[in-house]
């Protein structure tokens, strides 16, 4: 097996000591370090050669105006840039994050604090890809947060802001648009990024182990309780703990998880002593959250205690060119399994432009994987697409044709998601397992949505 390329990082600072103690402390963390005197001196290193990471003052020649970040965020935007200074001031910070840094360290920096960031930055941007592809970098997500289109922005600026705080997170918007990859981000860019973090279906976890899932049981606490058990939150102590599809949450735990929020503590099931925690909470849903507290079914006081920052994801549908973009993404995530196949047919790529996406990031992701199986040409081309994206049936052609669906917006949704399933179904001949599979959720989830859609699968079954 070839050994991975030693990462190049280009270090710029006006200061003979620091520039040298800092090559020389990470040459033996196992990275490769030139250095760099002055802004003008980095920019022609980064002309002549490659690097993975710059380490940059703000205060120096070349750089008082910011000259040296502007200008390598402009030329080489897929190398990740860490600011280090003596001198802070709000102005060049909010310009630094502006810019798309991935790091702003104030001197005189700890070295384990200058090495966890290196190493974070290293891990979430390699060569060639943009920096702020800020999602997770491990594939435990749905995707990466690939995008340049205008909503996608406002999202990476938000991140950014956002992960400077410790305030909880409420993320809403369609099922398949990436909101554990957002909770990631957030988590790897915050002050708890070397904490755990923990993840919490509420779909996938029967309401009688949700308890002891999250808070943890001493044993013999009930039956089938055969030693003890740590919970998930005490896991997720000076971390994030992620709560995905807090909508479904029953009534009684809501209750319990707002206490735990409140107080910070909680007693696991069987044991009498307080667990202290501090843990942050990034939560999800694609229910309308405000209407169920509404309605009654959500405790407004817990929804005022998650929704302290509230972030809505774009579907897909409103991103533009970033569907292309995806899907060169995934098709070069995915390459390995099929290394013959190079790319989409450029009619392949129109109906990827065309098609609403339902299913969002998630349903594109599969899409990908679909036609990259089924493809026998170096192009994957419209026929070797899933059956429901072949036929454009999600809202009858009306994103092909630009014309605006009947009724609210709300009802289109209803009415493409239920299209969708039924598609789904018949493809799978109403097998529920293997439209879940497809769809990239979980069995339970999808049960729900035929649920809520009066869709029966039996009535697809061959």
């Amino acid at each position: 097996m070839n050994k991975p390329p030693t990462p190049r990082i280009l270090i710029a600072d006006d200061e003979p000591l620091f520039l040298r103690t800092t090559a020389e402390l990470l040459r033996k963390a196992g990275f490769e370090c030139v250095g760099a005197p002055d802004g003008e001196a980095a920019l022609q290193a980064l002309i002549r050669e490659p690097f993975d990471l710059v380490l940059s003052d703000l205060n120096m020649p070349g750089n008082l105006k910011l000259e040296l970040l502007q200008e390598g965020r402009r030329r080489w935007p897929q190398v990740p840039l860490i600011v280090i200074t003596g001198a802070p001031s709000l102005p060049t910070a909010i310009e630094s994050v502006r810019l798309g840094i991935m790091d702003y360290l104030l001197k005189p920096v700890k070295y384990d604090d200058l090495l966890s960031s290196v190493r974070r930055a290293l891990a979430q941007s390699k060569r060639g890809r943009p920096p702020k592809a800020v999602g997770a970098a491990d594939g435990s997500s749905v995707s990466e947060l690939v995008g340049e289109s205008k909503p996608m922005q406002e999202l990476f600026d938000i991140i950014e802001r956002v992960a400077e705080t410790d305030a909880n997170v409420l993320l809403t918007g369609e099922s398949g648009t990436g909101k554990e990859a957002v909770a990631r981000a957030i988590h790897r860019r915050s002050s708890r990024s070397q904490g755990s973090f923990q993840v919490v279906d509420c779909t996938a976890v029967p309401e009688t182990l949700f308890e002891s899932l999250l808070f943890g049981h001493a044993k013999g606490s009930f039956t089938g309780a055969v030693k003890d058990q740590v919970g998930l939150l005490s896991q997720a102590d000076g971390g994030t703990a992620f709560i995905d599809e807090i909508g479904e949450l029953p009534a009684p735990l809501q209750a319990k998880l707002l206490r735990v929020i409140q107080e910070q503590s909680f007693i696991p099931l069987g044991k009498a002593e307080t667990v202290q925690i501090d843990t942050r909470f990034i939560c999800a849903t694609n229910r309308d959250l405000a209407s169920e507290v509404s309605a009654g079914r959500f405790r407004r006081d817990l929804y005022y205690r998650l929704a302290v920052i509230h972030i809505e994801l774009p579907p897909l549908r409103r991103r533009g060119d970033d569907v292309t973009l995806l899907a060169r993404h995934f098709l070069k995530q995915l390459q390995a399994t099929k290394p013959s196949i190079k790319d989409f047919s450029e009619q392949t790529l129109d109906l990827f432009k065309q098609y609403s996406w339902p299913g969002n990031i998630r349903e594109l992701r599969n899409a990908v994987e679909h036609g990259l199986a089924m493809a026998r040409t170096e192009t994957i081309t419209p026929h070797d697409l899933p059956t429901p994206l072949q036929s454009g049936s999600l809202d009858g052609g009306v994103a092909a044709r630009g014309q605006m669906p009947a009724g609210s917006r709300a009802e289109a949704l209803v009415s493409a998601e239920r299209d969708y399933l039924i598609a789904l179904l018949r493809e799978n001949s109403g097998n529920v397992a293997r439209s879940a599979q497809q769809a990239g959720m979980s069995r339970q989830g999808l049960h729900k949505l035929l649920k809520k859609q009066g869709v029966d699968a039996d009535d697809y079954r061959q």
